[in-house]
């Protein structure tokens, strides 16, 4: 394969413990009908032996390991710079728990091209448990209030009506773009680690004038959370991701937010998370109830312009 080419694109998949997963998105990847696409698999410094496996498995691809667990901003930033000096101009971003459809690159890269001035391209996305529901069909932005929503979340597809639309923010799981946008907009924040950085990312690709779009016929399907479940905690989620939640919706406020419209958005998150503590405290689960109070303090006082990503 040319990586010289422009319509070569650079697909950066991150591993960190999860040799299964990553192993059956690569498997689907083997099956699809676009012909110009390398894989870079960055490993976020796994503690078992997933790297060494997949690479004695797949040795076509590229891995990039690192020394320790850069984040989903962190270790994304070092794959898409690998794959750029290169020589590549288009990149996606893909999360190792998906398993994508024969045509969806074919279908993105359709979309992507369909009119100037789009900065970025993400699928319609189902679960890959229950592919007659939808995980994602992109996001919405609530700008008084400073809410991402997901649309279409957990709707039936066949009652959903699916369309080519603008959307005001697309999901990190899987996206597409292209040098232009890294150049006019740096990329990820780095400092947001994981989770909200697509949501920041999103909202400062249309504040530079490009728009985000929906590929409807792209379809991929995706477990969701498969890095940040602990079935050893109560409620599944770990305490890490409701710290990084208010922590980085609280980056976010401060990115987006610290004008006339923080009027709103400001009291709503924070009485949101007190709601959440009290919740966590009658239900006893005092991890919990810790990791947002750390993340509030974090989310006030961090550098959320730090080139490095802040780990929790």
């Amino acid at each position: 394969m040319d990586s010289k080419k422009h319509s070569s694109v650079a697909i950066i998949i991150l591993n960190w413990n999860g040799y299964s997963h990553t192993r059956s998105c690569l498997h689907s990847l083997e099956k699809i009908s676009y012909p110009e696409y390398a894989v870079f698999v960055v490993d976020n410094g796994s503690e078992d032996d997933s790297l060494q496996k997949l690479k004695l498995e797949f040795p076509q691809h590229h891995f990039l390991p690192n020394e320790k667990n850069l984040g989903f901003t962190g270790g994304n930033t070092i794959g898409i710079q690998h794959a750029k000096n290169l020589g590549f101009r288009y990149f996606m971003l893909l999360n190792n728990d998906t398993e994508v459809s024969p045509d969806f690159l074919d279908r993105l890269m359709d979309c992507f091209e369909s009119e100037p001035k789009i900065g970025l391209v993400q699928p319609l996305i189902l679960f890959q448990d229950s592919p007659e529901i939808i995980w994602s069909a992109g996001g919405a932005y609530n700008n008084l209030l400073g809410i991402s929503k997901t649309l279409g979340d957990r709707k039936r597809l066949k009652n959903y009506k699916i369309e080519e639309v603008d959307l005001e923010w697309a999901t990190g799981c899987c996206l597409l773009f292209s040098d232009e946008i890294l150049t006019k907009t740096g990329g990820l924040a780095n400092a947001f680690f994981a989770y909200f950085e697509d949501v920041d990312w999103s909202l400062r690709i249309r504040k530079a004038g490009f728009k985000i779009k929906l590929a409807p016929k792209s379809i991929i399907y995706h477990e969701g959370n498969a890095s940040s479940k602990n079935n050893s905690e109560e409620g599944v989620l770990s305490p890490t991701v409701f710290y990084l939640h208010s922590r980085n919706q609280l980056f976010q406020l401060r990115r987006h937010h610290s004008s006339i419209n923080a009027v709103l958005a400001w009291p709503y998150h924070l009485l949101k998370y007190v709601g959440w503590m009290s919740y966590f405290c009658v239900r006893g689960r005092f991890k919990k109830m810790k990791a947002v109070a750390k993340g509030i303090r974090d989310g006030l006082f961090m550098d959320h312009q730090s080139s490095d990503p802040l780990c929790p």
